[in-house]
């Protein structure tokens, strides 16, 4: 089960009272995590508002060197009111992350660096992503990405047919 439930301090796209909740637990830097973006951008597309969706961050930092500072970054983003857009622009740009064009994607979403680097110096930062690590930890997650539907880890495949069927799976029990 998902520990803590998704609340106010989560990033969400979709409504807060959407009968699905799909939440990820994501590396920027994972290929896999790279190849779920699509699938779940299409995935909104297709339930709409019956879809709420939320990203916590999980970087495995032994296997990605970028992942720490890009969930810095998405979380300096989000203190200054931008994190999807530089969660978006990191996934679609996920080939060519690296410390100097996380600082030129902020600019491309009228972030200055300056900006940036101070909203990733502030201590909330770090214990944000802490917390939500530990809340994966909590969570059962030992890789990326890790799904769960409506508080419930999903163990299939992340590809979209697979949480396409577990997610109206869910949505007719309700």
């Amino acid at each position: 089960m998902l520990t803590p439930p998704v609340s106010e301090r989560d990033h969400t796209e979709g409504p807060a009272d959407a009968p699905l909740t799909l939440v990820e637990y994501g590396d920027y830097q994972c290929p896999y995590c790279g190849m779920a973006y699509p699938v779940v951008k299409e995935l909104q597309k297709t339930l709409g508002k019956k879809l709420r969706f939320v990203f916590r961050n999980f970087p495995l930092t032994q296997a990605h060197p970028y992942a720490r500072i890009a969930a810095e970054a998405a979380e300096a983003a989000a203190l200054l009111g931008k994190f999807w857009p530089m969660h978006d622009m990191i996934y679609e740009n996920q080939d060519d992350l690296s410390p100097d064009n996380l600082a030129a994607w902020a600019l491309q979403l009228g972030l200055s660096d300056e900006k940036l680097q101070e909203a990733i110096q502030r201590p909330e930062i770090a214990k944000r992503i802490k917390d939500d690590r530990q809340s994966g930890i909590r969570s059962g997650v030992n890789g990326t990405p890790t799904f769960f539907i409506n508080g419930t880890r999903h163990d299939g495949s992340p590809d979209y047919d697979s949480l396409l069927a577990a997610l109206e799976s869910e949505l007719a029990i309700r």
